[in-house]
């Protein structure tokens, strides 16, 4: 394939996200130090779901899946931002670029799907806890699971193979830290204007409807939870739906801003400050947001640190 031969295709410039001024090397350090957390507070979940027999239930699988994701998306974007900046060299060869298009749509797409599906888990939960067991047995959980990548997956094949059919005949320089679909299209000399009606019509599949899910799952959650005579049930069943509402407030957020936007109306800076928020901020986030007030997570952290002292 084209695509994949270095020598058929020039190597793109990514204009990166800093200069060289000592403002924007704490910037770096900050952003570098943020994406260490992350690495950090994914795998060590992992580690706890992994160690904790108590935590081999449904949400923390769909927990589990969601820290692969976010240290995907970590070990996509930050090395090759860190190493550019670090020596100085702004080149990525077109094999890079269109894996780093394919990974990032692809884990995207799929953390979408995943949300509707830890959405839908807690509605269930809650709101019909005696079938629970056999509504979300694990071939169900390992289904939907295998779904979400699959989802994401069908979104990236589409996305590399129509931005690398244009021709780019003019600037190869990419303005942003990482290759990302709408910065290569604004090089291309071609008419991207159906391709850009395509992404959109995606985004309404890929947002659109796992965020009707999410938002009618947790509706009919919320209105079971008024009704619960049991103080301290509402108060469960409210903080761990709230800590999933983070996560979809921080990540629909920003992917609804990054890819929902006319080409009219987006901007190269407003698309860099974005592309921070979901590939490098939600990913450090959603351990903390998680472990946050959760007993059966503190608990095995306590339990995990017990066993490393002794």
């Amino acid at each position: 394939m084209e695509l994949w031969n270095h020598s058929a295709i020039p190597n793109f410039i990514l204009s990166g996200l800093f200069s060289y001024t000592p403002h924007d090397f704490l910037l770096f350090s900050l952003i570098l130090l943020a994406s260490i957390a992350a690495l950090a507070g994914n795998i060590l979940f992992l580690l706890l779901i992994q160690a904790d027999v108590r935590l081999h239930i449904p949400m923390y699988f769909f927990l589990g899946q969601l820290s692969v994701m976010d240290l995907t998306m970590i070990c996509t974007v930050v090395p090759k931002m860190a190493a550019n900046f670090l020596s100085g060299t702004k080149t990525i060869s077109p094999g890079a670029c269109g894996a780093q298009i394919f990974l990032v749509v692809m884990v995207g797409g799929a953390e979408c799907f995943l949300l509707a599906v830890m959405a839908y888990d807690r509605y269930v939960a809650v709101c019909r806890p005696l079938r629970y067991p056999v509504l979300m047995n694990w071939k169900v959980c390992s289904g939907m699971v295998i779904a979400s990548w699959i989802g994401g997956m069908t979104d990236s094949v589409i996305d590399v193979g129509m931005v690398f059919s244009f021709p780019y005949c003019s600037s190869r320089e990419v303005n942003h830290f990482f290759c990302e679909v709408p910065a290569l299209l604004r090089l291309s000399c071609a008419d991207a204007s159906l391709f850009e009606d395509l992404i959109y019509a995606c985004c309404v599949v890929m947002l659109l409807l796992p965020l009707g899910v999410i938002v009618t799952s947790y509706a009919r959650v919320l209105t079971a939870v008024m009704r619960m005579p049991s103080t301290e049930g509402k108060q469960k069943a409210l903080t761990t739906c709230s800590s999933h509402l983070v996560v979809v407030g921080l990540y629909y957020g920003g992917a609804i801003f990054s890819y929902m936007q006319r080409a009219s109306s987006r901007t190269p800076a407003g698309d860099r400050a974005t592309s921070i928020f979901y590939t490098i901020l939600t990913p450090m986030l959603n351990p903390l947001i998680y472990s946050l007030r959760n007993k059966e997570v503190s608990r095995a952290l306590k339990k995990m640190m017990g066993t490393w002292v002794i």
